[in-house]
């Protein structure tokens, strides 16, 4: 990452080297910032010299035991990684086990995935046995793309981001419904090894950071967590989600995920069940939120939609003021009828057009009036 790739940066994404002159920016994703640059190591490289004293692969373990192990674990890697970030304790300082922390968190996911409680849909697919969830994923990691993306939020730019088939979500309004719900099989099948040498070479060629994402990444975790066994490259894992993860799969998360990017879509059930077709949306999404701003940096991305600047938009952003005061906050204008709305506009008549000036003032305005920070990354 020499001048060239400064230059091209400059020339791209200017907004993407001076958000670091914002004071706020900088303290909210601090971590991120630190890894970024190469002056902390990933959460995940940390992980992986976590010692626990059992082979997490062996199947006479119960899964109940492996949580044990798991969480025992877990309350050691919280130690080492303050000890890291107050300066104390080096990557250096710590000695690659025979089985690490990293180990039981792949074990667990991929008992988690067949029958499938990944998301909070727990829909039981017979994912190892290659019958496909609701997700449309069964027992194969397939990514459809990835690249250097450029339009992500400026402290993200250029973002190594790789594009996963399928998602557990139903939105109507899906602006990437190929890869999601109607062709979320026909990517490439990557093994392990394979993601993780995408990863290092996206990184290598100046990816500030992993950007796992889709379709959703969810289905994905037991290959994405599999995959950082074979990656030695320092990059931010970023979590680019719907955060309808079960509680588990939110706990094998914490300890290797850098930074969040979720989706806080919608402020009411009615809503969630109406455009995109899940349940207790609310509920899930709400202790996902929490649970990720204590474990790592966040920016967190709400989508306006036309005609629910109050059902949705407020509610939205009241929570959050709430609940996450220190995260910025991605006020996103960009939504457009797509997919099942451009198709049946009648079916979805409060979402059939653009939101209006209006409706994004309004929505902007809450904002400022909450106090949260979104015109750095919005």
């Amino acid at each position: 990452m020499g001048l060239e790739w400064f230059i091209s940066i400059i020339h791209a994404r200017p907004d993407a080297i001076l958000v670091w002159d914002d004071q706020e920016v900088r303290e909210r994703l601090s971590w991120y910032y630190s890894v970024m640059r190469d002056l902390k190591p990933a959460k995940f490289l940390i992980a992986k010299r976590i010692p626990v004293d059992e082979n997490p692969y062996n199947d006479e373990l119960s899964i109940d035991d492996l949580w044990r192990i798991h969480d025992k674990a877990s309350v050691e890697f919280k130690r080492i990684l303050q000890e890291v970030r107050s300066g104390g304790v080096g990557l250096e300082d710590l000695v690659k086990p025979s089985f690490s922390l990293l180990d039981v968190k792949v074990a667990l996911a991929y008992r988690l995935y067949s029958p499938c409680r990944l998301c909070e849909r727990k829909c039981s697919a017979l994912r190892a046995q290659g019958k496909p969830g609701v997700c449309f994923v069964d027992r194969e990691c397939i990514v459809h793309t990835y690249f250097h993306h450029m339009g992500e939020e400026a402290p993200l730019v250029p973002s190594g981001t790789i594009f996963y088939g399928g998602c557990n979500f139903k939105c109507a309004f899906c602006q990437n419904y190929d890869i999601s719900q109607v062709s979320p099989r026909s990517g490439e099948r990557v093994t392990p090894e394979r993601l993780a040498r995408i990863q290092d070479s996206l990184r290598k060629r100046g990816a500030r950071n992993i950007n796992h994402v889709g379709g959703e990444p969810t289905p994905h975790l037991p290959f994405i967590l599999e995959s950082l066994k074979h990656l030695e490259t320092n990059t931010p894992q970023l979590w680019n989600s719907n955060m309808y993860m079960s509680l588990e799969s939110m706990k094998l998360l914490a300890d290797v995920i850098d930074i969040w990017l979720p989706d806080f879509k919608y402020g009411s059930n009615e809503c969630a069940w109406r455009l995109s077709r899940v349940r207790n949306y609310w509920e899930v999404v709400t202790r996902n939120h929490k649970l990720a701003y204590e474990n790592g940096d966040m920016i967190i991305r709400h989508l306006v939609l036309p005609n629910h600047v109050e059902c949705c938009t407020r509610k939205v952003l009241e929570w959050i003021a709430g609940n996450t005061p220190r995260v910025l906050v991605n006020i996103m204008e960009q939504y457009r009828p797509e997919h099942l709305v451009s198709k049946y506009p009648e079916k979805y008549p409060d979402i059939s057009r653009r939101p209006s000036r209006d409706e994004m003032k309004r929505a902007y305005e809450i904002a400022d009036n909450l106090g949260i920070v979104y015109k750095p990354v919005s």
